[in-house]
């Protein structure tokens, strides 16, 4: 069998369970949502704590590093579509001009003094969690509100967009850091 046949049947029963979810944008975004979600955590957590300090490169993201962009980014993009991120990771940052920029020298920080493995992987499925509640609430005037995407004019619907590509991005990008490492992603074998 191939690996996309695989891929699909492995989220097909999600993809299943989430149909009931709504029709249109809104269900064809949680059946989206549901693939990178999964592996994202199942893959972390197959990940032993050892490796989490792992890098390519010097230079490049270590492994512990590409969980926290991920999980960091998506109260980010949260953030930018209306979602105030976290207290307990931002309590000190502007509230309005010059917040998302804030955030992301914030993350920068963040991403490379929190690598521990049970604290790396309670971020991201955390994040992923408020990914999937907030994106539940948005009804379609709010996914169609205007913001402003650092200085490009777009809408919350984007942003959620962007969640999802950059998720995807990094969930191919730990595949191959767990495979350069021996690991087979949990949902392949």
């Amino acid at each position: 069998m191939s690996w996309f046949k695989l891929l699909f049947l492995a989220g097909l029963g999600s993809v299943r369970a989430l149909a009931q979810q709504s029709a249109g944008f809104s269900g064809e975004y949680w059946n989206e949502l549901q693939v990178p979600s999964t592996q994202l955590i199942q893959l972390a957590q197959a990940v032993p704590a050892e490796k989490y300090s792992w890098r390519p490169a010097p230079g490049v993201r270590s492994i512990s590093e590409v969980y926290m962009h991920v999980a960091l980014g998506n109260f980010l993009l949260l953030d930018i579509a209306g979602v105030k991120a976290p207290d307990d990771l931002y309590r000190s940052l502007a509230t309005n001009v010059g917040r998302a920029s804030a955030i992301v020298r914030k993350n920068d920080e963040l991403e490379k003094s929190i690598t521990a493995k049970p604290q790396v992987v309670a971020l991201l499925k955390r994040s992923l969690a408020a990914v999937k509640d907030n994106f539940s609430r948005a009804d379609q005037a709010a996914l169609n509100r205007p913001v402003d995407f650092f200085g490009t004019k777009t809408t919350v619907r984007a942003v959620y967009l962007r969640i999802l590509a950059h998720d995807n991005e990094h969930m191919g990008q730990s595949v191959a850091y767990a495979r350069m490492n021996g690991i087979v992603p949990p949902w392949s074998r």
